[in-house]
């Protein structure tokens, strides 16, 4: 009997999400250069998906070959394009990239009347996922279908992520994401806010944004329309 070669299954892979809404060339690598200078131990080599669906106007193919290969020449890997015309197909085939659907996952979320959004939470129970041991620079954890929680430190360049929230009852120094499965209600607690990054269910906000609110402190992270707030605990 043959040896088996390979498995294949989901996952769930973080991924920065650009909303292109504008192109100009000199503008857009400016821009672009410098929000990665901001963190750049995040973005480099970071996985980029490309969504084209608030677009101003029709990006045009030669535009599209422009973005990317800035994105590339700035240390991002984008893997995917989001919300892509039937102009554009072909070229986002040769770029190498794969096509995804634009998304209404978050336009029917909101429509749901509070009621009921309050009796579907009350409703669901979430085990937790409990890592004794400090994570590392380069390390993932991740909590699928639950809470996480961490009793050590998360290192500058780990990243930590939840379908729930988060607690982390030791400095928070890495990456941190919950609701990684699209829920607006996850929160982000932890003793010492130093993070590289929080994000909640695709929002994110980045250590500069942090440094101004509740710098190593203990603080926690929620979700306020489209912006992730922080405030002391």
């Amino acid at each position: 009997m043959a040896n088996v070669c390979f498995q294949m299954k989901g996952t769930a892979v973080t991924a920065v999400v650009m909303d292109l809404y504008d192109y100009s060339p000199d503008q857009f690598f400016e821009q672009l250069k410098q929000k990665i200078d901001s963190a750049p131990q995040f973005f480099n080599a970071s996985p980029l998906v490309l969504n084209l669906a608030s677009y101003d106007g029709e990006l045009q193919a030669e535009q599209l070959h422009q973005v990317v290969g800035s994105c590339r020449e700035l240390g991002l890997q984008p893997i995917a394009c989001k919300a892509v015309g039937g102009k554009l197909a072909s070229t986002v085939m040769r770029l190498g990239l794969a096509s995804l659907p634009a998304s209404n996952a978050r336009a029917t979320e909101i429509q749901v009347e509070p009621a009921q959004r309050v009796d579907e939470k009350a409703a669901i129970f979430r085990p937790s996922k409990v890592i004794t041991k400090p994570v590392r620079s380069g390390q993932q954890v991740y909590a699928e279908g639950a809470d996480l929680i961490l009793m050590a430190a998360v290192s500058e360049g780990a990243e930590v992520l939840a379908d729930g929230h988060i607690h982390v009852y030791a400095p928070l120094r890495g990456r941190a994401l919950a609701g990684v499965q699209g829920d607006t209600d996850a929160r982000i607690f932890c003793r010492q806010m130093e993070a590289e990054l929080v994000s909640i269910a695709g929002y994110f906000i980045l250590n500069d944004k942090l440094r101004e609110q509740c710098w190593k402190q203990a603080a926690h992270a929620f979700l306020e329309g489209e912006s992730i707030q922080v405030a002391a605990l």
